[in-house]
């Protein structure tokens, strides 16, 4: 099976940075699409970035010039680089991967998720 795992997250006054990583682990055949996703209480999930295999991105209007999506295929690990944070950034921030792996000597393609880490951005 494939395993996500976030680090990053963390409180951060209004106009500060955070970096989050998420690592994919397991019988990874290819990581494919990549991206993040936010939860903030109240309301639903919402895509916040991704990017594809051969770095081609795409970014929520709210996020544009102010985040930036990256990844690492060698180490299957997205990023997501935050600046100048706004107290609407703070949500549990999501990672999410498509994964072709090796499930019982068969190839298989599935959506995985991490577990999700906490943003807080203060006023």
């Amino acid at each position: 099976q494939v395993q996500l795992a976030e680090s990053g997250g963390g409180l951060v006054q209004a106009g500060g940075s955070l970096r989050l990583s998420c690592a994919a682990s397991g019988s990874i055949f290819r990581a494919n699409a990549m991206g993040w996703y936010r939860q903030a209480p109240g309301k639903q999930r919402e895509l916040v970035a991704t990017i594809t295999s051969s770095g081609s991105t795409n970014y929520v209007d709210s996020v544009l010039g102010r985040f930036t999506i990256s990844r690492d295929n060698g180490k299957n690990t997205v990023y997501l680089q935050m600046n100048s944070l706004k107290p609407e950034d703070t949500a549990v921030y999501y990672c999410n991967a498509v994964v072709t792996y090796v499930r019982g000597g068969y190839i298989d393609t599935d959506d995985f998720w991490g577990q999700g880490t906490q943003v807080t951005v203060s006023s």
